[in-house]
């Protein structure tokens, strides 16, 4: 096991700001878009949502390591972030479904951290300011020197990471969530199975375990495959995954999904997802401020309310939709856009993530509605 041996290291933000610290995981210097994460859990399904590509993460729980990492919590096969901050961190797990601390973890993977500073001040100046580029570095503790290198960075707005995490392959996947953490309210429709193709613009496991549980043969294929080749498939429905990045920047995938729609196939997004539909239905997008991302984000319209888990610094905007796209959910905190669906053609979308792993369960049905799509189709 590593030692944490209190090496110095230094976060600076582009608007000039630094916060002195110390060194936790890989040693090094690493740059990004500093956002941070409100859930009081599920910090190693953060550092391995490819959602989270590109970013340097700040966590408003006060400390974290306690639960350890462990290869089934996995949302993909390595983590995406490029950094952690944290305000405490411990070293000796207290889970025995641990395999691994959170430094080693991070030693392993070369994720640089940083730990002692104050997150609350950092997150009050990101709501503030905003979210920014930012640098960590164990390496160049002058932040004069450190503020310099990270001018050069770009910024997320226009950027397409899709391309850095989508799938090389295309493969099947037909693991259900596991017994153990099934959802009890969860309808049975194993028997009936449909084969969907699952477009990757930075897919979640949790997402394909949650269509295999409710009776989908899923084939995942990289954003750019033609829609010649998904509809070879003959899919009982198309589903369009969360990713990184600026969605208007992913041209092939707003091209693709056009196409797709005109094939009047049963079609579901999630986040990334939901944002390259709305696109392409020519609808535009926006940054926010500084995004939405924990496991309590209150959505819902027309009295009826959802908590949910929501990770993403985009969102459609409302006043650039078309009259036949109905909005069936918002977000109750800020009131932007948070669900879709078309007046004629079968598709729907959400900004959140209602497979929601970690986070609260209410969303869950909405993968019965996407089967529901599928079987009235046929």
């Amino acid at each position: 096991m590593s030692i944490l041996n209190f090496q110095p290291a230094v976060l600076v933000l582009a608007d000039g700001t630094s916060y002195q610290g110390y060194s936790f995981g890989a040693k090094g210097t690493t740059f990004g878009e500093v956002v941070f994460n409100t859930g009081m859990t599920g910090y190693q399904e953060v550092m391995t949502d490819p959602s989270y590509s590109g970013q340097i993460v700040t966590f408003t729980y006060p400390e974290l390591g306690n639960t350890g990492v462990n290869l089934e919590d996995e949302e993909s096969y390595k983590p995406h972030v490029k950094g952690i901050i944290a305000r405490n961190i411990t070293e000796i797990p207290s889970n025995w479904r641990s395999s691994q601390s959170l430094p080693d973890y991070m030693i392993k993977h070369k994720i640089v951290g940083i730990y002692g500073i104050d997150t609350r001040d950092l997150t009050r100046r990101l709501r503030s300011s905003g979210a920014m580029n930012g640098a960590i570095s164990s390496e160049i503790i002058d932040p004069d020197e450190l503020l310099v290198q990270l001018q050069a960075i770009p910024s997320m707005a226009g950027l397409n990471l899709v391309k850095e995490v989508t799938t090389k392959e295309i493969y099947e996947w037909t693991q259900p969530t596991s017994k153990e953490w099934e959802f009890s309210h969860r309808t049975n429709l194993a028997e009936e199975k449909f084969t969907v193709v699952a477009v990757d613009f930075g897919v979640k496991r949790n997402i394909l375990h949650r269509l295999a549980s409710y009776g989908c043969k899923v084939i995942v294929v990289p954003s750019t495959t033609s829609p010649e080749e998904i509809l070879q498939y003959n899919p009982d429905g198309i589903f369009l995954s969360n990713g990184p990045g600026d969605p208007s920047a992913v041209a092939e995938g707003i091209e693709l999904a056009k196409a797709l729609l005109e094939a009047q196939k049963p079609m579901f997004g999630i986040c990334m997802g939901h944002q390259i539909l709305g696109l392409s239905l020519g609808a535009q997008t926006f940054k926010l401020k500084f995004g939405h991302r924990g496991l309590n984000q209150p959505c819902g319209l027309k009295q009826k309310v959802e908590i949910t888990s929501q990770n993403h610094g985009f969102a459609v905007t409302e006043e650039s939709l078309g009259a036949d796209v109905e909005i069936t959910h918002l977000n109750l905190n800020d009131r932007t856009v948070a669900g879709l669906k078309h007046k004629t053609l079968p598709f729907f979308s959400v900004q959140y993530h209602p497979e929601a792993s970690p986070g609260p369960h209410d969303a869950d049905y909405l993968f019965e509605q996407f089967v529901k799509m599928m079987r009235d189709s046929k």
